[in-house]
C-alpha cells in the first residue's frame, strides 16, 4: 500500500496510516468522460428550463424538461457503481496543498438561513437572479403586448394580470423541480454531489418558501383581476374540460397554504406533528395540481416528483421490516443506547444517520439519531444513542427499565415489547472525516455521538492498516452537567486496541458549563456502572438494504425498471385509451399520468423489490450471525493486545465555556499550511460560534497559515 506524502516537515517520522492504489489511465478516461456526460446534459437542461420554458410542442416538454433528469440519474447509478468514490478521494486529497473550498467556507453564519457556504451562497444568488430576471422580463413583455391590444383600458388590466398570473404560475413550476429533488432522501442524485439528506432539507426549505410565495402571487393575480371582472366566484368552481381546470388549482394552492404556513420554524419548533401531519397534504397538492395543469404542462416537473415517489414508495417497503433489538441500555447520564441488527452487506460510514420508529410509542412517528459505532467495529450490527429529553424519548426509557432485569426468564418477553422498524442509514457518500490529517470535533452535548463513531472509525481503520489520513485529532465537548461525560464509556465497550495512538494524536478536552467544580465521586466521572436491560433476539430480523447507502446495484435496477415501466404503460394509454376514445379533457389526462407515475414505481418497482426481498432471506445477509467475523460489540472475542482507556484521557474543564479562537489556535500552532477540517454537531448557537471563528481565522490568515474547513452535522428537519 503506497504512503502519503505528510503535510508538515515534523511529521516525516510519522507513517501515513492510508493510501490507494492509482487507477489505470482508461479508468480514469472512462471516468472523466461519463461526469463530462452528466454536466454536458446538466447545462442543456438548464437552458432549455432557463431560455425555452414556453416554446416548446405538444411530446416533447417531457423530453425537454424531464428527459434529462431521468437520464442524469441512470447515469449517476453507473457513475457511483463503477467509481466508488472514496478511493478517488483518498487518492486525490493526499497529493493537495491546502486551499480553500467553497463548500467549506462559512460565508453568513448569523441569520435567518443559519450558516451559509459560499458555495450555497453562490447558487442561492444565481437562482434569485433568474428568479427576478425572469419576473422582470415578462412583465415588461406583457405590458407591451397588451398596450398593443385594440380593447378598452378595463380589459386590457384584466388580460394583464391573468397573463401575468399565468406565467407566474409557470415560474412556480420551474421552482417545484428543485423543490422535491432535497426530499428525496435515498435520491442516487443526492449521493452524486455528496450533499446528505440532513443538509438537503434546508434547500427543501428555502425553496418551499419561494416556490409558495410565487404560487400566492400567481393566485392573486388571478383572484385580482376576476374580482375585478365580478366573476370571482363562478372562476374560482370552475372545472374545464379543455384549458386550466379552475378548482383542483384553488385546492392544490389552500393544501400548499397549509403546508407552508404550517413549516414556519416556531410552528415546526414548538408542535412538530402538526407540522409533521400537514406536511402530509403534499399528495393532494401534487394531485389536484395536475389535474389543474394536465399532463402536458406537469409534464414539466414530472421527473422529480416520480424521482420522489419511487423514494417514498422504497421507504415505506423497507419501514415494514421489524428490526431486532439486540441490545437496549438505559445509562445513569440519562441516555439511552440502542444496537440493531443488520446484513453484513449494509453500508454505512461514521457520519451516517437513520430514522427509527418504535411502534409501542407511535405508529406514525420517525426520529433521525447518529449512527455511534464505527463500520469497522462489526459487520453484523448498529448502533445509536439517544438523549432522554422530550415525551417519546422519556417513553422510550420508561419501555426499557419498566421490564424485569434480573431474571433470563424475561428477556425475551423484554424483545417483544420493543417493535422497531428503521430508514437508512442516510449520510455523505464520501467519509470525509477521513480525508483530513488534521481533524476539530466540536460537539455539544448529545452531538458527540457522531464523533464517538469517528474515533472509533480511526482507530479501528489505523489498527487495521485501511485508508485513514487523520493524524492529529481533537474533540471539544460542551455539557452541562459532568454526568453526561460518562457518554465516553461507549467507546471503553468496543476494546479498541491501543496501538492505534503510535500513529494518531488525540486530545479530548470537556467542559462542564454548569458545574463550577468537580462532583464529590471525582473518581466515577466518567465511568458507569450500568446493568444493561439486555435484549437479545435471533429471530434473523436485520436491517433492509432498501433504502439509503445499502444496495447501489439493485437500487439501479429498481429505478431503471420503474421508469420503464411508467413510461411504457403511459405509452400504452396514450395509444389504446385516450387516442381512440378521443381523451380531450385536460384535468383527466394529468389523473391518468399521475396514475402511470405510482403504478410505474408500485407495480414495476414492485416487481424488483419484491424479488430482492427474496434474494436478501436466501442469501444469508439478514440473518444475524452470533460470531461477527470483525469486532462486535456483543460478540468480541478477548486480546492480548492492551485496550485504550478513553475515560482516562478525557480533561475536563468546569464554569466556562470553550475558547475557540485560543483553542483552534493553539491545534495549528508552529503547523504552516495545513487543511484543518472541523466538524460541529450540536445547537445552532454551537454552529454559529464555531463558523464565526472558521471565517475569521480564514480571513485573517497570515501566508502559509493553516486553512480550516467548517462542516455542520445536525438534525433541525
Amino acid at each position: 500500500m503506497a504512503e502519503h506524502q505528510p503535510l508538515l516537515a515534523k511529521e516525516q517520522n510519522l507513517v501515513d496510516h492510508g493510501g490507494s492504489k492509482p487507477t489505470s489511465f482508461l479508468r480514469s478516461l472512462a471516468r472523466l468522460l461519463l461526469k463530462s456526460l452528466m454536466w454536458l446534459i446538466f447545462i442543456l437542461w438548464v437552458v432549455v428550463i432557463f431560455f425555452f420554458p414556453t416554446h416548446t410542442v405538444r411530446g416533447s416538454i417531457f423530453l425537454g424538461f424531464s428527459g434529462p433528469i431521468l437520464v442524469i440519474t441512470l447515469l449517476a447509478f453507473v457513475y457511483i457503481i463503477a467509481f466508488p468514490r472514496c478511493q478517488f478521494e483518498y487518492a486525490k486529497n493526499s497529493g493537495k496543498l491546502p486551499r480553500f473550498r467553497l463548500w467549506t467556507f462559512p460565508v453568513i453564519v448569523d441569520g435567518p438561513f443559519g450558516v451559509v457556504s459560499a458555495a450555497e451562497f453562490i447558487g442561492v444568488l444565481l437562482f434569485s437572479i433568474y428568479i427576478l430576471w425572469t419576473v422582470t422580463a415578462r412583465i415588461i413583455e406583457n405590458q407591451s403586448t397588451v398596450s398593443m391590444l385594440p380593447l378598452p383600458s378595463n380589459e386590457k388590466l384584466y388580460f394583464f394580470l391573468e397573463i401575468t398570473g399565468a406565467q407566474f404560475g409557470s415560474i412556480g413550476l420551474f421552482c417545484l423541480v428543485f423543490l422535491f429533488f432535497p426530499v428525496a432522501r435515498g435520491s442516487i442524485l443526492l449521493r452524486l454531489i455528496d450533499i446528505p439528506f440532513e443538509h438537503a432539507t434546508r434547500y427543501h426549505v428555502w425553496l418551499g418558501h419561494l416556490t409558495m410565495v410565487i404560487f400566492t402571487i400567481h393566485g392573486l393575480f388571478y383572484v385580482a383581476a376576476w374580482a375585478l371582472e365580478g366573476r370571482l366566484l363562478q372562476q374560482l368552481l370552475e372545472w374545464k374540460e379543455v384549458g386550466v381546470a379552475n378548482l383542483p388549482g384553488v385546492i392544490s394552492l389552500l393544501a400548499g397554504l397549509f403546508m407552508w404556513v404550517t413549516s414556519f420554524h416556531p410552528v415546526r419548533k414548538n408542535y412538530f406533528e402538526l407540522f409533521f401531519y400537514t406536511h402530509q397534504l403534499y399528495v393532494i397538492f401534487v394531485i389536484f395540481l395536475a389535474l389543474h395543469v394536465g399532463d402536458f404542462v406537469f409534464s414539466i416537473a414530472a421527473a422529480a416528483i416520480f424521482l420522489f415517489v419511487l423514494d417514498r414508495f422504497l421507504r415505506f417497503c423497507q419501514s415494514r421490516t421489524n428490526v431486532d433489538v439486540l441490545s437496549a441500555v438505559c445509562r445513569p447520564c440519562g441516555t439511552v443506547e440502542l444496537v440493531f441488527s443488520k446484513p453484513a452487506s449494509l453500508r454505512y460510514n461514521a457520519l451516517s444517520f437513520i430514522f427509527l420508529q418504535v411502534r409501542e410509542l407511535s405508529w406514525l412517528q420517525w426520529h433521525p439519531f447518529s449512527v455511534s459505532s464505527s463500520p469497522m467495529d462489526g459487520s453484523y450490527h448498529l448502533s445509536i444513542l439517544i438523549k432522554v429529553l422530550g415525551e417519546w424519548t422519556d417513553k422510550l426509557c420508561c419501555l426499557i427499565t419498566d421490564s424485569p432485569e434480573q431474571q433470563e426468564s424475561n428477556i425475551n418477553s423484554k424483545a417483544n415489547k420493543i417493535t422497531a422498524s428503521i430508514e437508512g442509514p442516510y449520510g455523505h457518500e464520501v467519509p470525509y472525516h477521513l480525508m483530513y490529517k488534521n481533524l476539530i470535533l466540536v460537539a455539544g452535548g448529545i452531538g458527540i455521538t457522531p464523533f464517538l463513531a469517528i474515533i472509533s472509525d480511526i482507530c479501528w481503520r489505523i489498527n487495521e492498516g485501511k485508508p485513514c489520513l487523520p493524524q492529529n485529532v481533537l474533540v471539544i465537548w460542551s455539557v452541562k452537567k459532568s454526568k453526561e461525560l460518562s457518554l465516553l464509556s461507549v467507546l471503553n465497550e468496543q476494546c479498541i486496541s491501543s496501538s492505534c495512538f503510535d500513529k494518531l494524536h488525540l486530545d479530548l478536552l470537556a467542559y462542564v458549563t454548569q458545574e463550577s467544580e468537580p462532583p464529590l465521586e471525582e473518581g466515577n466521572l466518567v465511568h458507569e456502572d450500568v446493568k444493561p436491560a439486555s435484549i437479545f433476539t435471533i429471530n434473523g430480523k436485520s436491517m433492509s438494504c432498501l433504502v439509503g447507502t445499502g444496495n447501489t446495484f439493485c437500487s439501479a435496477i429498481y429505478y431503471a425498471v420503474s421508469t420503464l415501466g411508467f413510461i411504457l404503460l403511459f405509452g400504452l394509454v396514450e395509444k389504446y385509451y385516450i387516442g381512440p376514445f378521443g381523451i380531450h379533457a385536460w384535468w383527466y389526462r394529468g389523473l391518468l399520468f399521475t396514475l402511470c407515475m405510482v403504478a410505474g414505481a408500485v407495480v414495476f418497482g414492485g416487481i424488483v423489490l419484491f424479488l430482492w426481498n427474496h434474494w436478501e432471506k436466501n442469501s444469508g445477509n439478514a440473518k444475524w450471525i452470533e460470531k461477527d467475523e470483525n469486532k462486535s460489540v456483543l460478540h468480541s472475542e478477548e486480546s492480548t493486545l492492551p485496550h485504550v482507556d478513553f475515560t482516562s484521557m478525557l480533561s475536563p474543564q468546569y464554569g466556562r465555556r470553550p475558547d475557540f479562537h485560543d483553542l483552534f489556535s493553539l491545534f495549528v500552532k508552529e503547523k504552516e499550511f495545513i487543511d484543518v477540517g472541523v466538524i460541529v454537531c450540536g445547537p445552532p448557537g454551537l454552529q454559529i460560534s464555531v463558523a464565526k471563528e472558521v471565517r475569521s481565522l480564514n480571513i485573517k490568515r497570515k501566508r502559509n497559515q493553516a486553512i480550516f474547513h467548517f462542516n455542520s452535522h445536525s438534525f433541525d428537519f
